[in-house]
């Protein structure tokens, strides 16, 4: 079997297994919020458990890239495709990270009274997601320009966490004592807040795979 077809059979397992992890991904994080909203402490430990299979799968696909580096001694635009994998799983294991932290603060918040209806942190779970999975798509794809419309969209995240930062910010000065329980609603935000930034990290990783520069959009 010649070169590029063994190194595309070899590549195209490792996309999947990218699409795989990105699906895990954001199912964590959508969940995360579900059991937020829910006050769901058993979702929220699953979540907590579950991040070792997001971190497996991230340190098997890096060994096959590895490999296939190794092994196949790619071209340099075969190399790019491989890095920007290295790259866009870091920044997919840091996203379920952001999942986890949720989760956890799910079960510090426990069943104590909500403060408020949850709307603008799931509109932001929502957002993020959505935009994690056209990422991937963009990437298997090969679409540049998808890629650099998805960051423009880490606005409408960034307005919600103020958005919520502001309101929250709000409570605690009208009310000492819900400074706790407001914080980590914050903390929640964050976490969603810096998931879609990891996400406009990936479009960039889809850019240079499709341009060769490498440069901050």
């Amino acid at each position: 079997m010649e070169y590029r077809t063994v190194f595309h059979k070899k590549l195209q397992e490792i996309q999947d297994d990218v699409t795989r992890m990105g699906g895990l991904v954001g199912d964590a994080i959508q969940s995360s919020v579900d059991a937020l909203t829910g006050q769901d402490l058993d979702l929220a430990n699953r979540i907590v458990e579950g991040d070792k299979r997001i971190n497996q799968l991230r340190f098997d696909i890096e060994e096959k890239c590895v490999q296939l580096i190794a092994t196949q001694q790619p071209i340099a635009s075969d190399l790019r495709n491989l890095v920007a994998v290295l790259n866009i799983i870091t920044e997919m294991e840091r996203i379920g990270d952001y999942a986890v932290g949720i989760g956890k603060i799910t079960v510090m918040i426990g069943h104590e009274p909500p403060l408020k209806p949850l709307v603008d942190i799931p509109r932001m779970a929502v957002q993020t997601v959505d935009m994690l999975r056209r990422s991937l798509d963009a990437f298997i794809a090969g679409d540049a320009d998808s890629a650099q419309r998805i960051t423009l969209e880490d606005d409408i995240v960034d307005d919600l966490y103020e958005k919520v930062f502001k309101e929250l910010l709000g409570i605690m000065m009208k009310d000492g004592e819900t400074v706790t329980r407001a914080t980590r609603l914050i903390w929640v935000a964050h976490d969603l807040e810096r998931s879609a930034d990891r996400v406009t990290n990936i479009c960039e990783r889809v850019v240079f795979v499709v341009t060769g520069k490498m440069e901050e959009i």
